[in-house]
């Protein structure tokens, strides 16, 4: 079924869609952009053609966005549950590399893995620790800020 999409924006919300389609994400950028091109009469396929997405990934958009407006468009963080050994592991790390470095060993993924364990009971595995520790801007060798 071909025809006109009934999605309309205020001069208020073109502008917003404008600035978000120059967006570093790629998916807010795209759906951004997938509505430009809406607004300006392109049809379902065709933007799908462009995109490299289904006409559905593009119908959802417009539905997005004439439900909940620019803001639908942007990126969410999927829900899920709180990342409960990473804050264990991390809380353990930071009081183990707190320390003076002359005063203390030199903490190794493996012996750091194997401490947080000791004192949380939670087993964490070597390559999340280092991802963790990274996020938080921590190394397991110098125990400070990474450079």
């Amino acid at each position: 079924m071909a025809g006109k999409s009934p999605v309309v924006a205020s001069a208020a919300q073109r502008r917003e869609l404008m600035a978000l389609s120059h967006s570093r994400d790629r998916g807010e950028a795209d759906r951004a952009r997938a509505l430009l091109l809406t607004l300006a009469g392109w049809t379902s396929p065709r933007i799908a053609e462009a995109f490299g997405v289904c006409e559905d990934t593009v119908r959802l958009w417009r539905s997005a966005f004439m439900e909940g407006g620019v803001d639908a468009l942007r990126r969410s963080v999927a829900p899920g549950p709180a990342p409960v050994k990473a804050e264990r592991a991390l809380a353990v790390a930071e009081a183990v590399l707190a320390g003076s470095v002359a005063d203390r060993r030199n903490w190794t993924l493996p012996r750091l893995a194997d401490e947080i364990e000791k004192r949380s009971g939670v087993r964490i595995s070597r390559s999340r620790l280092s991802v963790v520790l990274r996020q938080k801007g921590l190394s397991a060798g110098a125990g400070r800020a990474i450079p």
